[in-house]
């Protein structure tokens, strides 16, 4: 365990209680002799942990306590670097640009030591068959997605039956081979799929939804049964 994941594990454990722990305690939960815990108590204090107490008596954490936003545990920065990547192979060009956005952001901002570990990650999302969808579709149904705005698509199914619809998109899944607009159709009242890259057309409209996305999603998920990890 690196030193920074032991330090947001020791903000974690003193938030998780209300009363004054001892060192003893606090030493054997995290694996750590006291000598080592009572220096990573006065380093979390000099970056401003409202922690209070002293040896023999115990330590508290005061409520109201953010923990600091680029505190990263090993994991969590593997996990940032893993999903930046993929976004990178597999979303339209601005979240592409975005991911590689943050990465740079939380870079420029990491101690020398996470900066190293997030800059050299051996996490690797090789190439493969990607979704054919435009780029400019992508984009403005994210945007629809996002204000919650109706869309109009015109769009051709895998029999090649063409059909124009108003639509409410609610979610946009990016599988390996092909990205999957939800929406609530108009016309049939229902819910239904769309493969993008079946889409001929599609153009966002002034009217907003009658019916709040999370409603919808909600309703959508129950009926599909699609678990909230999705």
């Amino acid at each position: 365990m690196s030193r920074t994941e032991r330090l947001f594990d020791l903000i974690q454990l003193l938030r998780r209680h209300r009363l004054p722990v001892s060192g003893k305690n606090l030493s054997e939960e995290l694996g750590v002799s006291l000598r080592t815990l009572y220096r990573d108590i006065i380093t979390l204090q000099s970056l401003g942990a409202p922690i209070e107490g002293e040896p023999g008596v115990g330590y508290v954490l005061k409520s109201g306590f953010m923990l600091p936003p680029l505190m990263f545990s090993d994991d969590e920065i593997e996990a940032m670097v893993l999903g930046s990547r993929w976004v990178a192979q597999r979303a339209d060009t601005q979240l592409k640009i975005a991911a590689q956005n943050v990465l740079a952001k939380i870079s420029a901002l990491l101690p020398t030591e996470l900066k190293h570990q997030l800059e050299t990650s051996g996490l690797l999302v090789p190439p493969g068959k990607c979704a054919e969808s435009k780029d400019s579709d992508l984009i403005l149904i994210r945007k629809a997605i996002r204000l919650e705005r109706k869309i109009e698509l015109e769009y051709q199914d895998l029999q090649n039956n063409h059909s124009t619809r108003i639509l409410w998109p609610i979610a946009l899944g990016f599988f390996e081979e092909v990205h999957l607009m939800v929406g609530w159709c108009e016309l049939r009242q229902d819910f239904r799929h769309f493969r993008t890259d079946r889409i001929l057309q599609v153009s966002i409209k002034e009217q907003k939804y009658s019916e709040r996305r999370q409603s919808l999603l909600k309703k959508w998920r129950t009926l599909h049964n699609i678990p909230q990890s999705y």
